[in-house]
């Protein structure tokens, strides 16, 4: 018989407290607590809309000098019969560390059995195996303090989509960018636009999340690599990550149908040096740029 998705909820709240009882110091584990009661309530009642999907990041010490190494995790309604989104980060880390850190750990994790809980299997590992990556890591920092000049490169993504109204979804958008130290807005509406700069595998992380599990009407229109000797904070357009909102027209309605202000959306872009991007965006050319 085919697995509910109450059944794969209970075994995620199951995991949830083994986490807990794992991680007991406050800190340790930060865990959206309405959305863990979200999910209880819907084990409940289970004749309702699905709850949001359980995210959280779970602080992890590494080595007898505890770097800490933080595990970001985003449970699928169906896991564990299908795999987590998990990501491993630190600040101890070069973004090629990175990388290829997150590239075994989802290679170990795609090779356990489906339908198995695996998040402690996942702390395991990144305990067992981050630590030669902050190592290489330290190596390479020291090498740049000799002198030797390591570029940084700044990656911006403007992302379309037919709307922006969802709570859930906004939320999902705001928190992605925190937590990725990235920098850019969120226009809400009709149309919906998004824009994220910071480094590249933070974007690309961000742009995996925010569609997870099938965001449709959504496209990365452009994208943007600007190479620096220096800090990418010198190449940024947006100081925070602003939730970007402009006076609507239209019907309102029940489905709060409304078209955002693109002639204030222009001048925004403008700006910040990014008018260009409005023709990008929509296949309009803007009227003024001769």
């Amino acid at each position: 018989m085919a697995v509910t998705v109450r059944e794969c909820l209970e075994l995620q709240l199951l995991e949830v407290e083994m986490l807990l009882a794992m991680f007991p110091k406050k800190g340790e584990i930060n865990l959206d607590e309405d959305a863990v009661a979200s999910v209880q309530h819907y084990v409940r009642n289970s004749d309702g809309a699905l709850p949001p999907q359980l995210q959280f990041s779970i602080a992890v010490d590494v080595g007898e000098a505890k770097v800490k190494v933080e595990l970001q995790v985003m449970l699928p309604h169906k896991y564990p019969h299908v795999v987590p989104q998990l990501f491993a980060r630190s600040d101890a880390l070069h973004r090629q560390q990175q990388l290829q850190l997150n590239t075994g750990l989802t290679s170990h994790i795609s090779s356990l059995d489906s339908g198995e809980l695996c998040l402690c299997e996942a702390v395991q590992w990144v305990k067992d195996n981050s630590l030669p990556y902050l190592e290489n890591s330290k190596v390479s920092s020291e090498s740049a303090s000799e002198g030797v000049l390591v570029k940084e490169t700044l990656h911006r993504m403007w992302i379309y989509s037919h709307h922006i109204y969802r709570q859930e979804l906004r939320k999902k958008i705001f928190d992605s960018a925190k937590k990725l130290n990235l920098t850019g807005f969120c226009l809400t509406g009709k149309p919906g636009v998004i824009c994220v700069e910071g480094l590249q595998e933070s974007c690309e992380e961000f742009w995996r999340v925010i569609r997870y599990p099938n965001w449709k009407h959504i496209s990365c229109k452009h994208v943007e690599n600007i190479e620096t000797e220096g800090s990418i904070d010198e190449l940024r357009l947006f100081h925070a990550f602003e939730d970007l909102q402009f006076e609507a027209h239209g019907d309102y309605g029940l489905r709060n149908d409304y078209h955002m202000d693109l002639g204030q959306f222009l001048q925004f872009l403008k700006q910040h040096q990014s008018g260009h991007i409005f023709q990008i965006l929509f296949g309009v050319k803007d009227k003024h740029s001769d």
